[in-house]
């Protein structure tokens, strides 16, 4: 293309992002050029079309689960699903009319399911080898195993669930933390932030999350998600929300399980905005005052008034975290919202100190829970249990022994 050319396209596309018409704009990019997204572009296509990362279970309400996978070369994928081994039943992404496909990253999900019952599943994908106008070809086609989860009940019943934070790029902490919990039962598993050091790419998150969820749990038990600090470090942090499916489709979000009204918060960065090393590429600080807003109408909200115990997840603590901004924000915004509408529970992490921290008069009305650090001998797996009387929280370190529990009893 010669240099007038590419400069009046140039400008062409400049100004439909400018009149509010990004969205065209990149519709109207060439395919090449829309295949350089680390999202679309093979992950490695000399391995032909295989599983990056085979199904986890995402999202969980009583009647939907979303269930997530990701292939190495575009395709059309779907899910077949069902209440006996026949499945019998068919699931899709549609986006205005248009089935999801020549995608990698795959969020699909299942509705009309019925609450605390057995579900079946398998994954299904087709390689797309070619995408024309008027002629699709497809190439191989991949195959789960046969799996299984089972839906929430709609009202009432125990919560359990398992809480890990700051796992820090080590993969083999996850099973190692879940093997510590041992026969105990449980419904999901909450990672409550920094489970990286920074973002530099999609197989750091399938090698160093997704794929040890999946191996320990995740095919036939969800897990939730929020950030930390580190998650928000590197060139690939803007895409990593993709990887994920959270209630209302947000980074900070709300969801009930049983008697228990959880709000997720995401903290952000743990120093200033103009702070050297960020080079004047974020805004954490209105980011939190937004989410502040937003707190105050959930703790106003019927969920949250009639839930029988409301619990915080955030990864940076209000308290006992230092004096850094982080804190001292979260502390500022957040801390007089959790007084005045009486939170039970806030749980943290971190600091990696583990610490069990009761109320204190005239600063936190609630005890604060702050789970431990990366390193052996530091790593921390928290229970949390729920009925309609009481809100139990254990935490053991990753030999298993108790190192700290708080009870709530209505």
């Amino acid at each position: 293309m010669d240099h007038q050319k590419s400069n009046s396209r140039r400008h062409f596309l400049q100004s439909l992002a400018g009149a509010g018409g990004a969205t065209m704009a990149a519709s109207l990019l060439p395919s090449a050029l829309q295949a350089s997204s680390p999202l679309l572009k093979p992950a490695n296509p000399l391995a032909g079309h295989i599983f990056t990362a085979t199904p986890y279970l995402q999202q969980p309400t009583p009647d939907s689960m979303v269930v997530m996978f990701i292939t190495n070369l575009p395709a059309y994928s779907w899910v077949e699903f069902g209440e006996t081994t026949t499945l019998g039943q068919k699931a899709q992404s549609v986006t205005n009319g248009l089935v999801d496909a020549y995608n990698r990253v795959n969020r699909i999900r299942l509705g009309k399911l019925k609450p605390g019952t057995k579900y079946y599943y398998r994954v299904i994908s087709k390689e797309i080898t070619g995408f024309e106008p008027y002629k699709l070809t497809y190439g191989d086609t991949l195959e789960s195993d046969l799996l299984s989860f089972s839906t929430p009940l709609e009202k009432g019943g125990a919560m359990r669930c398992l809480i890990l934070n700051d796992i820090h790029d080590r993969p083999q902490s996850i099973p190692h933390l879940l093997q510590v919990n041992g026969a105990e039962g449980y419904d999901f598993v909450f990672f409550n932030g920094d489970v990286f050091d920074y973002q530099t790419g999609e197989q750091q998150i399938v090698d160093h999350m997704l794929q040890p969820c999946i191996s320990s749990f995740a095919s036939e038990k969800p897990f939730m998600y929020v950030r930390g600090n580190h998650e928000t470090r590197g060139k690939y942090s803007r895409d990593l929300h993709q990887y994920f499916s959270n209630p209302q489709g947000n980074q900070f979000y709300t969801f009930t399980w049983g008697s228990v009204h959880f709000t997720v918060l995401d903290t952000g960065e743990d120093k200033t905005d103009d702070t050297p090393v960020y080079a004047g590429i974020v805004d954490f600080d209105a980011y939190r005052r937004e989410q502040e807003q937003w707190l105050q109408e959930v703790m106003q909200s019927r969920a949250f008034k009639k839930a029988r115990f409301k619990v915080v997840l955030m990864h940076i603590p209000p308290f006992y975290s230092g004096d850094w901004h982080g804190t001292m924000h979260c502390r500022e915004l957040f801390n007089p919202v959790f007084n005045r509408n009486r939170i039970d529970m806030c749980i943290s992490g971190h600091t990696h100190t583990y610490g069990v921290h009761p109320p204190v008069k005239d600063q936190h009305d609630y005890p604060i829970i702050i789970g431990g650090g990366p390193k052996e001998g530091q790593r921390t797996l928290i229970r949390l249990q729920a009925d309609d009387s009481n809100l139990r929280l254990t935490m053991l370190d990753d030999s298993g022994k108790e190192v700290g529990n708080y009870l709530v009893a209505k």
